[in-house]
């Protein structure tokens, strides 16, 4: 049986925007007047978008926090899923989704699935508990969506395209307006919500190049983030890596858990190329790839298996 567990070839597609003045900074949606003025001496033109829909498209991989087999031979699946958005600069906005398959994670977790019989699908893990996992791909769908969703989400803020535009692209700028918009949200630590939220300008969000070049360089003054030279992604990618060092609670008695997110940038052209969730307890590690971030003519559809 073949296990959907690699991707193929990924095409990148970066915009080339022209950029916001590093003085200039808009009054967006979320922050009062007082929280979010600074001194604009002028705003760039809005660049014209090179196509109809700002597109990603990401796979994501999954531990799932679930081992299945048996109490006696458990192994730990990965769960795969396709993702694709797609926005409009007049606000409308699709979403696709696909299970691309699930599979065992490691060579270890491979004999004990031989061990198992090698099943295609698993509905109760170790403890009997239900799961809903395949090896094989499902169907998927694509569906329009309403509301705030089709606009561009970034640090508590529903933004326009024009707005995203507007983004800061000075780094003490952009960090700025960022903290801001922490402060607005309110609660937990300024710096960990940045470091948060920043990979989203890397794919999510058309921002122009400049602004995602000033996104990285407010990664690499935030404390616990690590820059770690070249690396390449798990699909061949060059880029750079940059490891964050987290604390989150887990577990039922919510004990405090280090965790580790590591990404791989592409500094070329400043997209970001992989995600990576890693825990201290095993079962809890986390991948989002992303195979796609850019224009596209193309219309909306069921994510086609990679």
């Amino acid at each position: 049986m073949k296990l959907a567990t690699a991707p193929g070839r990924r095409l990148i597609v970066a915009g080339t925007c022209l950029a916001v003045g590093a003085a200039a900074m808009l009054a967006l949606p979320g922050l009062t007047k007082a929280q979010a003025k600074a001194p604009v001496t002028r705003l760039a033109a809005v660049s014209a978008p090179e196509g109809t829909y700002w597109h990603t498209r990401v796979l994501s991989r999954r531990d799932n926090f679930r081992q299945v087999g048996s109490r006696a031979n458990p192994y730990w699946v990965v769960k795969q899923d396709l993702t694709e958005q797609w926005h409009t600069t007049d606000i409308r906005g699709w979403i696709g989704s696909r299970e691309a398959g699930a599979y065992p994670k490691s060579a270890k977790d491979r004999e004990a699935w031989r061990r198992d019989g090698s099943p295609a699908r698993w509905t109760r893990d170790v403890a009997g508990q239900t799961v809903v996992l395949s090896t094989r791909p499902a169907r998927g769908h694509v569906t329009p969506v309403r509301g705030q969703n089709t606009t561009f989400f970034l640090a508590g803020q529903y933004l326009t395209y024009e707005e995203v535009q507007r983004l800061p692209a000075d780094p003490a700028a952009l960090k700025s307006w960022l903290t801001k918009a922490a402060q607005v949200r309110g609660g937990g630590n300024a710096d960990s919500f940045i470091a948060d939220l920043l990979p989203d300008l890397f794919y999510r969000l058309p921002a122009p190049k400049e602004v995602r070049a000033a996104a990285y360089q407010v990664l690499l003054t935030l404390p616990g983030v690590h820059a770690e030279g070249a690396a390449r992604d798990e699909l061949g990618g060059n880029g750079t890596a940059l490891s964050i060092d987290q604390q989150q609670a887990t577990g039922p008695k919510a004990e405090k858990g280090k965790r580790t997110r590591r990404l791989i940038v592409d500094t070329t052209g400043m997209v970001l190329l992989s995600d990576t969730h890693k825990a201290e307890r095993p079962g809890n590690d986390n991948i989002d790839l992303v195979l796609e971030a850019g224009w596209t003519n193309a219309a909306p559809a069921v994510p086609a298996l990679p």
